[in-house]
């Protein structure tokens, strides 16, 4: 018998999953807040992985049409001082493995890949629970209910399916990254379009550094990182976007314009994603119906793996889904089982990524991993 599989949030990890399930004639219905599509903007680039998030898009059946988003010269990596002196400079060779794509179009050519009426909008997780047997209610905030033979949490940092697994709340690791852009950055501010690059650029000290991004259409896309306590970040009216500006260049005073144009000089106001984190080792014993995959299981500071995990945990559930019919407790321990392990490394690994980009040792230790990464190939 095949199980109804309801998939709370249409990240890239839930619409992996609904895609692969749908190749393998498993329908599957997915619930998302957000009003539609285009509710809001998907972020910047991600570079996709070859172990992880490219072999799920072949699972997904839609390579090649990533293979067609991929910005081109979009791997290449800058360290700079403050002062804008060059301290590494690696050229995208073709060779990298990793290739960029904008999160919201990746997004996009996984919604088209799904039959119509997949994807129900406007419908935020108000809370779900057990009905035994293995089923589940949720509820809506609009006041639906639906149930359940198979209820995955896809549903991010803040999950409303969490809770039926464990306790973990997620916790904030004391490092803050402050959301700006600038649009035609090469006709309008040719020296800091030039200190960015053609791909990723990194300009770190201990406790802050400026993180930017060349997107298509000559957009630079920055995340300006602080080691600040919550009670610091919350003390910035962010409403006020001239202030905030203004507050956040004066933790940088001293560095090239070049750099802190990508502060001053933002055409949208500042955004702060405070970094949350669950803890890299936790696990949950096996309940019944349930499951999570991305942030909802194994939340992380960002450090480029987040998106490709969420998407091989698609990947991975659909496969024990499709080679377990009938049997959906089988195919949970199958998933869960290699997902522990991988999701324990990565978290691990993400939480070193964080303290060589704005710890102690920032920017020499980030220098001495990019050296090791490019000398492997990675």
């Amino acid at each position: 018998m095949t199980p109804s599989v309801t998939i709370v949030g249409a990240g890239l990890g839930g619409l992996v999953l609904a895609r692969a399930l749908h190749l393998n004639g498993i329908p599957a219905i997915v619930y998302e807040a957000e009003a539609s599509a285009g509710a809001r903007t998907q972020g910047g680039m991600l570079d996709i992985h070859e172990r992880d998030g490219q072999m799920a898009l072949k699972a997904a059946g839609l390579f090649d049409q990533f293979r067609a988003l991929i910005h081109l010269g979009g791997e290449a990596s800058r360290v700079l001082d403050p002062q804008c002196r060059v301290l590494l400079d690696q050229p995208d060779d073709g060779t990298g493995g990793r290739p960029e794509v904008l999160r919201g179009e990746l997004r996009r050519i996984l919604l088209d890949g799904l039959p119509a009426g997949t994807i129900r909008w406007g419908r935020k997780l108000a809370n779900a629970k057990g009905l035994g047997d293995g089923r589940h209610a949720l509820t809506f905030t609009d006041g639906s209910t639906v149930t359940t033979d198979l209820l995955v949490g896809a549903d991010g940092a803040w999950s409303k399916v969490r809770p039926l697994l464990l306790d973990a709340t997620p916790a904030y690791v004391g490092a803050t990254f402050i959301d700006t852009y600038l649009f035609d950055a090469d006709a309008r501010y040719p020296a800091t379009a030039q200190a960015v690059g053609g791909g990723g650029m990194f300009a770190l000290t201990p406790g802050r550094g400026i993180f930017a991004h060349r997107e298509p259409g000559g957009t630079l896309h920055a995340y300006i990182g602080l080691r600040r306590p919550a009670e610091w970040i919350a003390a910035i009216d962010f409403g006020n976007a001239a202030a905030a500006k203004a507050r956040i260049a004066a933790e940088f005073a001293g560095w090239a314009p070049a750099l802190t144009t990508l502060i001053t000089h933002s055409d949208t106001p500042p955004v702060p994603r405070l970094l949350h984190t669950l803890p890299s080792d936790h696990r949950w014993n096996r309940v019944p119906g349930v499951t999570l995959l991305g942030d909802a299981a194994h939340l992380a500071p960002p450090a480029g793996e987040g998106a490709n995990l969420a998407m091989l945990d698609g990947a991975e559930l659909a496969q024990a889904i499709v080679a377990n019919p009938g049997d959906v407790e089988a195919a949970l321990a199958t998933y869960e089982a290699a997902l522990f392990p991988r999701s324990h490394a990565a978290a691990a690994g993400a939480h070193h990524i964080l303290d060589l980009c704005l710890g102690d040792s920032a920017p020499f230790g980030l220098l001495d991993f990019f050296t090791g990464a490019f000398s492997r190939g990675e």
